[in-house]
């Protein structure tokens, strides 16, 4: 699957949203890329999970790292196609952390997974918990790379699809200006 078939699935599925969006950033943006709408069927889950685990070499690591909620699924599907354990972190009190028994041994090489990166704050916060507790992070991959190339992230970051997507900051953006309200439909909002 290239990156136009992904997208054109993406807007089939009604995954890639046009409007006004409040993203988890705190950016405001007039598309929206909701993953969970394609990774619900089972079948594209595992595909899309393969796709991004054909892009690394699966002796490269140990273990795969996934932030909860949105990359739950697919950081399931990128392990299975690399056949790697697999584990997740969650927020805490606004605070990313790993829960429920899950262990990073000393040196073990991690393959970290999102769904889409605009501006890396959840990616960072994960590598941090994974290097806190004795992980390498040796890979990361996501879905969508909404970055446009302006995150500085430790690691090249493999995607799907790298798209240029307007954001703005909230006192800044047109949309709030023209009297249009944002919603917040990820997975720190309420859709």
């Amino acid at each position: 699957m290239d990156q136009q078939e992904f997208l054109d699935l993406m807007t089939e599925l009604g995954a890639r949203k046009e409007g006004h969006f409040k993203l988890s950033s705190g950016l405001h943006s007039d598309t929206y890329f909701q993953c969970a709408l394609v990774l619900q069927y089972p079948d594209l889950a595992l595909e899309l999970g393969k796709e991004i685990a054909s892009k690394f070499d699966a002796n490269q690591f140990d273990l795969v790292v996934a932030p909860a909620m949105g990359a739950l699924l697919l950081g399931n599907e990128v392990a299975r196609a690399l056949g790697r354990r697999y584990i997740f972190t969650e927020r805490v009190d606004g605070k990313m952390t790993l829960r429920r028994g899950f262990e990073i041994n000393k040196g073990e090489k991690v393959l970290m997974v999102e769904d889409v990166v605009t501006r890396g704050t959840s990616t960072l916060e994960v590598i941090d918990v994974i290097e806190k507790a004795g992980g390498v992070v040796e890979g990361l991959a996501c879905l969508v790379n909404r970055t446009g190339g302006n995150v500085e992230l430790p690691l090249p970051l493999q995607s799907l699809a790298a798209v240029d997507v307007v954001t703005w900051d909230p006192d800044n953006c047109p949309l709030c200006e023209d009297g249009s309200e944002a919603i917040k439909p990820g997975s720190r909002g309420n859709a």
